[in-house]
């Protein structure tokens, strides 16, 4: 049975030259996440990042969003876990997904990196540890590998950049489910979802 959540992390890269480019997906996911249950995400240095509190289903969660740049997304998350004692079995993190198309979002519990370098400093800071749940926000690949590094940087063509706000918007919707601890029921509702 996958821990209740208390850390809700957005992986993505700072400055506005990133703000909603494709990799800054899980970014976008978190800060409207804080904007919906009527959080604040205020800059925490000693957490690398910005972070929130938020209340969903009566559940005191944590948000955070890295300043790092995404290679370095685990110092961030390291030292929050570490503070406040949070297990990897009590994170979700919000990332790009190559793999999936956009407009599709999907759950996942534990894992490997899959490539995704912010994944890969995660897991390296959390011990080694793959035990967090994630929510994989479909970007789309370009086609071939040696494309991806600039196709992550830049920012989707309006109409697929709407098919991801789509998808985080109903990822929002099983938040509720998330903070209870129904991941079953999350995950049913979320990958029925029609892109």
């Amino acid at each position: 049975m996958k821990a209740p959540v208390q850390l809700i992390v957005g992986l993505g890269n700072p400055g506005s030259q990133y703000q909603h480019t494709r990799h800054n997906a899980g970014e976008d996911f978190v800060t409207e996440l804080c904007h919906k249950y009527g959080g604040t995400l205020t800059s925490t240095p000693k957490f690398f990042g910005h972070s929130a509190r938020i209340n969903i289903h009566n559940r005191d969660i944590r948000l955070l969003v890295p300043t790092t740049y995404m290679n370095l997304s685990g110092k961030a998350v390291g030292a929050m876990c570490q503070f406040y004692k949070i297990p990897a079995e009590a994170i979700l993190v919000a990332h790009d997904e190559l793999d999936l198309a956009p407009g599709i979002a999907k759950l996942k519990v534990g894992g490997g990196h899959g490539g995704h370098n912010g994944l890969r400093d995660m897991i390296s800071a959390l011990g080694n540890n793959k035990d967090f749940a994630r929510l994989r926000l479909g970007i789309g690949h370009p086609g071939h590998a040696k494309l991806v590094a600039d196709f992550v940087l830049k920012k989707a063509p309006q109409q697929e950049f709407a098919l991801t706000q789509d998808a985080i918007g109903h990822a929002l919707n099983v938040m509720p489910d998330i903070a209870a601890g129904h991941w079953e029921k999350a995950m049913k509702e979320l990958h029925t979802q029609a892109k």
